[in-house]
């Protein structure tokens, strides 16, 4: 592999491992609980991370490589979707997601409930989906081109 594929290969591991341990820590730390569309893009990054692990181990690495990036991109474009959701731009799902847990009637009553289309917190106007979508697609962008360099080098 070359130094722009280790590269890319970094970055495939790295951001969705780095994205979920801060979607867990809100949740856990902080209580910003997910909603469904969250649950989506989380979703997208275990795939990430599982390809982009496969590519520690099974050949062809650059594929492996190339396939998490697209998991990236998609779990950034549905964090476009969702901050467009928030902002009011498209209407997105019309059903909340729970918290529930527990076993008892009472629990389930009162788990709060989590709306999709109202951020839970903003950092200069941006939701944690809308930091999804930069984040997300910038890498998978990186990682692209990454792997597109060395398909530069090897025609030069």
């Amino acid at each position: 592999m070359t130094a722009s594929d280790k590269l890319a290969q970094r970055l495939a591991i790295g951001v969705p491992a780095l994205l979920l341990g801060g979607a867990y820590l809100s949740q856990y730390g902080f209580g910003l609980f997910p909603c469904e569309m969250c649950w989506w893009q989380r979703y997208a990054h275990f795939a990430a991370l599982a390809l982009a692990l496969a590519s520690t181990i099974a050949a062809p690495k650059r594929l492996w490589i190339g396939l998490a990036g697209l998991a990236i991109l998609v779990a950034g474009l549905l964090g476009a979707y969702h901050a467009g959701v928030e902002y009011k731009w498209w209407e997105g799902v019309t059903t909340c997601s729970s918290t529930a847990g527990g076993n008892s009637l009472d629990d389930i009553l009162n788990a709060p409930l989590i709306r999709c289309d109202e951020p839970q917190w903003t950092l200069l106007g941006i939701s944690l989906a809308g930091f999804n979508f930069l984040f997300s697609t910038a890498a998978a962008v990186i990682i692209f081109v990454l792997l597109g360099s060395r398909a530069q080098e090897t025609r030069a």
